[in-house]
C-alpha cells in the first residue's frame, strides 16, 4: 500500500529556503512512489487547520518544511496521536531540527530519512516528550523551549515591527528593550512546590535551544520527561550584557545568579509577560507547562541528541 504523506510548507522560511526545499522534497518524494498531498492555505492559522484535518482523516506521516514555527505548527497537530512527524529544516534557526539530529542545511538528506521512515525500509522513529502549555485562551503544545522573561519580551517588541527582517530585527529589539528592561516577580509552581523569585530571565526547556543555537537549558533532553527551568536572577544591566553572549555556548549556566531546576508540571506566573513557545506567541502568563512523554513521534535519528553541534 502507498504511504500517504502530507506536506506542508513554509514558501518564505529561510528568505525563500521553504519554497525550494519544498518542490525538491516534494519531487523526490513522489519519485520514490509515495504518495504526497500538498497543504497550500492563505495563512498559518489555515495551514494549521489543514494540517490537523489531514492527520485526524489518517495519514502515515506529516512532513513540515520550514524553521521552528513550522514544527510547532506540526507538533500541535500530532502530538498525542500515533502519526508521525517528519522536519525538513529550512528556517533561520531550526532549533527542535538540530535537537532531534534531524539533518540541515540538506534537505535531500532529510527528504530521504522521512522515506526511509514511511516505506518500509526501516527508516527509524523516535518517541520525544512534548510539552502541553494551558492558560487563559490557550491550549498549545512545543516541543523545545518556552521563553517567559527578558527573550520573550524581546520577541514581543520584535513582532510589533515588519522590518528590517531576520536576525537584525531580534537584534535590534533587544538593543531597544535592554535598557527599560526591568526584572519581574515570578510565581513558579514546580510539581507542587511554590517558588517565588524576582528574574529577569526563564525559560522551560524541552530542549537545550531557541533562537538561532541558544543553548539556554544545555543539559534538557526530551527524552526524559522533565522539563528544565531556567531562571536568571537579577543582575545589572553590565553584568547581563556579559552574561547574555555565554547562552550560545552554555556556559552561561556557571554564572551564580542563573539557577536551574526541573519539573514534570510547571506554572509560571508574572505581570506583562507573553509567553512564547518554539518561537511562537501563546499568550499572558499565568500558563501551565506539562511534560507528556513520548507524546511526538518524530522520523529521525536513532537517538535524541541535547545539543546543536
Amino acid at each position: 500500500m502507498t504511504a500517504r504523506i502530507a506536506l506542508a510548507v513554509n514558501p518564505t522560511a529561510g528568505k525563500g529556503r521553504g519554497a525550494r526545499a519544498g518542490l525538491q522534497v516534494t519531487r523526490q518524494l513522489r519519485s520514490a512512489g509515495l504518495h504526497v498531498r500538498v497543504l497550500v492555505a492563505p495563512n498559518a492559522a489555515a495551514l494549521a487547520r489543514d494540517a490537523a484535518a489531514a492527520v485526524a482523516g489518517g495519514l502515515d506521516a506529516l512532513v513540515v518544511v520550514g524553521g521552528d514555527g513550522m514544527v510547532n505548527l506540526g507538533v500541535n497537530a500530532v502530538a498525542g496521536t500515533p502519526t508521525p512527524l517528519g522536519i525538513v529544516p529550512a528556517g533561520t534557526g531550526n532549533d527542535v531540527a538540530r535537537s532531534l539530529g534531524v539533518p540541515t542545511g540538506d534537505s535531500a538528506a532529510a527528504a530521504d530519512l522521512i522515506r526511509r521512515g514511511v516505506d518500509g525500509a526501516g527508516g527509524p522513529r523516535i518517541g520525544v516528550d512534548a510539552v502541553r502549555c494551558t492558560g487563559e485562551h490557550v491550549d498549545r503544545w512545543f516541543a523545545g523551549v518556552l521563553a517567559a522573561g527578558f527573550d520573550a519580551v524581546v520577541n514581543e517588541r520584535a513582532n510589533r515591527w515588519s522590518r528590517p527582517r531576520g536576525r537584525m530585527r531580534y537584534n535590534l529589539a533587544i538593543a531597544r528593550e535592554l535598557p527599560v528592561f526591568r526584572p519581574r516577580r515570578y510565581v513558579i509552581d514546580l510539581d507542587g512546590e511554590c517558588w517565588e523569585t524576582s528574574a529577569m530571565l526563564v525559560a522551560l526547556g524541552n530542549a537545550p535551544c531557541y533562537g538561532g543555537g541558544m543553548q539556554v537549558c544545555p543539559d534538557a533532553r526530551m527524552d526524559d520527561g522533565l522539563l528544565d527551568v531556567l531562571v536568571l536572577e537579577p543582575v545589572s544591566r553590565a553584568e547581563f550584557v556579559r552574561i547574555f553572549p555565554k547562552v550560545y555556548s552554555g556556559r552561561h549556566v556557571e554564572h551564580p545568579r542563573v539557577v536551574v531546576r526541573r519539573a514534570r508540571q510547571v506554572r509560571v506566573a508574572a505581570e506583562g509577560i507573553v509567553g512564547y513557545g518554539d518561537g511562537e506567541r501563546f499568550g499572558p502568563l499565568p500558563l501551565c507547562c506539562e511534560t507528556v512523554p513520548k507524546a511526538l513521534h518524530v522520523i529521525g535519528p536513532e537517538r535524541v541528541t541535547t545539543t546543536t553541534g
